[in-house]
């Protein structure tokens, strides 16, 4: 009764996807399903079952064939309220970007090459100019990531010699990468300074022997030490550092380039007011609070960018075109204020208005009201708070609204994942056994995605039951 492999590569369904879907995927569906088949026969499984199943098995077919074939890296909804979230690809690109880098990225380009001279070029020569003229740095350079950013720095400056840092700041970056690992695998080696929550001026001055190559300055952007606390500023740092000649480093970690106190959200050092405070270099990440993509880029003194541009480790943590293209675009935003905050996504989600939140969860309340569902669950709106992410601004609670799915005596956990396996993904949070929906992450556009997921978790749920 099981129909044979060629029989049902002739089937009208089946045959429809040899245009769409490569045939290996598309045989492969089809023994796995007709295996599923035989499985059911050696179960004892009735004979209406297994008719049922043969009937079934061209759409079947087609659905585990459109599984297999899927991308495994897909957009998600990010209805979490966490606007930087690294484990949903951190901070979204303005879709204006992504019309330049389509153009840039589907013919050659002039990534290496001097258009004036007719000649080999830098890559890193199309960010310098913006990105000095936005941080006030005589030169600059990117990397793939902030990590790789650090590295490279105390690998060109420190290599075989001493680094200062302060017990206070030898942070954990994320996925258990340390500073001190950092600096073991840059050569350098770590000089201990201060206690956990306080470090004075005179630790970095007794710390200073004929060996030391830098001193560094690592901003604790994702979490803060309170109470009986001290720590020397770059100024200050600047003084030790000069009156002995040597370099002094800051990582940022996740580099702003505005004051966002303006905003209403705790101040956080910009690039500019280190670079300002005599920091020789700087470096900061490309995708969390500058708004672009993953990347790690470096500003400062002059001679010391083209001493990294000349180190082996630049190759193997140099950018590509896309990169490249994407945070020039990005930068190109921050030479106006007014724009920027519109323009990328990530500061526009951490600015927003509460009116602007209650109005989105107004709308996404009605848009779900008018489905059948809402009178299976209780829908409300609530005050609750937002999260930066990203390792960044820790203690910052962004007041915001959510739409709240109170599912009842239903499974909340199921109804969850149905959501996060819907066919555009609908990542939410679960709290008190509710479904909330954060709308400081949810893009208007992706309202009626969130609509339809919820009818199809709702009939998903039905069906369990």
């Amino acid at each position: 009764m099981i129909p044979k492999v060629d029989e049902l590569l002739d089937n009208e369904l089946v045959k429809e996807m040899d245009t769409q879907i490569p045939r290996k995927i598309i045989v492969d569906s089809i023994r796995q399903k007709t295996e599923e088949v035989r499985g059911a026969i050696k179960n004892g499984e009735s004979i209406d079952y297994i008719k049922d199943m043969i009937e079934r098995l061209p759409n079947d077919i087609e659905s585990y064939a459109k599984q297999k074939n899927s991308y495994k890296l897909r957009p998600v909804v990010n209805a979490t309220g966490v606007v930087i979230h690294t484990n949903l690809g951190r901070s979204p690109i303005n879709p204006e970007i992504l019309d330049h880098l389509k153009d840039v990225a589907k013919g050659y380009s002039n990534l290496e090459y001097d258009l004036d001279k007719g000649s080999r070029g830098s890559r890193y020569s199309h960010l310098e100019e913006v990105v000095a003229e936005i941080t006030g740095a005589e030169s600059a350079m990117v990397v793939n990531n902030n990590a790789a950013a650090v590295l490279l720095v105390l690998s060109t400056i420190a290599k075989g010699k001493e680094v200062i840092v302060s017990r206070g700041e030898l942070i954990e970056i994320g996925g258990a990468f340390r500073v001190p690992d950092v600096m073991e695998q840059s050569g350098a080696t770590l000089v201990e300074v201060g206690t956990t929550n306080k470090t004075h001026k005179r630790d970095y001055e007794s710390a200073i022997t004929e060996n030391t190559g830098a001193i560094m300055k690592v901003h604790t952007s994702n979490y803060r030490i309170m109470g009986f606390t001290s720590a020397v500023e770059a100024s200050e740092l600047k003084e030790i550092s000069e009156g002995h000649g040597i370099p002094l480093i800051e990582d940022l970690g996740s580099g702003v380039l505005i004051d966002l106190s303006k905003y209403g959200i705790t101040y956080e050092p910009t690039v500019r007011d280190s670079l300002d405070s005599g920091v020789d270099v700087v470096t900061f990440s490309g995708d969390k609070l500058l708004g672009g993509p993953q990347a790690g880029v470096i500003v400062g003194k002059k001679e010391y960018i083209d001493q990294m541009k000349k180190n082996p480790l630049t190759r193997a943590f140099r950018v590509d075109k896309f990169t490249i293209s994407a945070l020039e675009a990005t930068f190109r935003y921050y030479l106006d204020e007014d724009m920027v905050v519109s323009r990328i996504p990530t500061l526009r989600m951490l600015t927003y208005p509460m009116e602007v939140l209650r109005n989105k969860a107004d709308k996404l309340l009605k848009m779900m009201e008018q489905e059948d569902f809402h009178k299976m669950v209780n829908l409300s709106i609530q005050d609750d708070y937002s999260e930066v992410g990203g390792g960044s601004l820790p203690m910052e609670k962004l007041p915001t609204k959510c739409v709240v799915v109170d599912l009842g005596e239903k499974s909340t956990a199921k109804f969850e994942k149905l959501l996060r396996t819907n066919t555009i993904p609908v990542i939410a949070r679960i709290y008190k056994d509710k479904i909330y929906f954060d709308l400081r992450t949810i893009e208007d556009s992706e309202m009626d995605i969130i609509t339809k997921a919820v009818i199809s978790a709702m009939d998903g749920l039905e069906e369990c039951d």
